[in-house]
């Protein structure tokens, strides 16, 4: 597992009803930052993206935003990050993030957060990549995501080795210590199975 120079943040650019996911998103950008790591998430100043961007700039740390056109036309992007990227689409922007992070975490948010979550995760399950994916789990949010992610597996549509690998911590260093121990089950031999299968 490379070293983990850049984690990209997916999160809701809503603040939410409880102020504790903004101080956790917050927090989080700032604890990246002070640990050298570079901050990549979706380019807004509002809501919980824009808590993180400035929590990792509050501590001098490394910020790239990656947001789309018709976004940066709303007045919508961070105007004070290191590198705001504006792109044409939200695949193109899916996929930057991708290429430029070495890990991924996920606060609260709403539908945006999970496409960018399970997306990742599921070019994590066919191999298109092999970094880190986590659920920075404040207050319980994703009690509920967890335990559906536990159906799939128990019902046969996600094997047990790919639910595992949803990495969950309730703060920051310890899922970071999670995700630079990370290593991904051998998918490969998976996709051969499945493939045998259908013969």
């Amino acid at each position: 597992m490379p070293r983990l120079r850049r984690i990209c943040v997916y999160c809701g650019s809503n603040p939410g009803n409880d102020p504790s996911h903004r101080i956790a998103a917050h927090d989080l950008g700032a604890f990246l930052a002070r640990n050298g790591i570079g901050v990549v998430y979706g380019g807004g100043n509002i809501g919980l993206m824009g808590a993180v961007a400035n929590g990792a700039l509050s501590q001098h740390g490394e910020v790239i935003g990656v947001i789309p056109r018709s976004l940066m036309e709303k007045e919508l992007g961070h105007g004070g990050v290191t590198e705001l990227h504006v792109v044409t689409s939200m695949h193109e922007r899916k996929q930057m993030m991708v290429d430029l992070s070495d890990g991924f975490i996920a606060l609260p948010g709403g539908f945006g957060t999970l496409d960018e979550l399970f997306e990742t995760l599921t070019w994590l399950q066919l191999s298109f990549h092999d970094k880190p994916v986590a659920l920075l789990n404040v207050g319980g949010f994703f009690d509920g995501l967890i335990a559906f992610i536990t159906h799939m597996s128990r019902s046969g549509f996600l094997k047990p080795e790919h639910a595992a690998c949803v990495l969950v911590g309730n703060e920051p260093e310890q899922l970071l210590a999670s995700m630079a121990a990370f290593s991904p089950p051998d998918l490969g031999k998976w996709i051969e199975k499945l493939a045998a299968e259908a013969r």
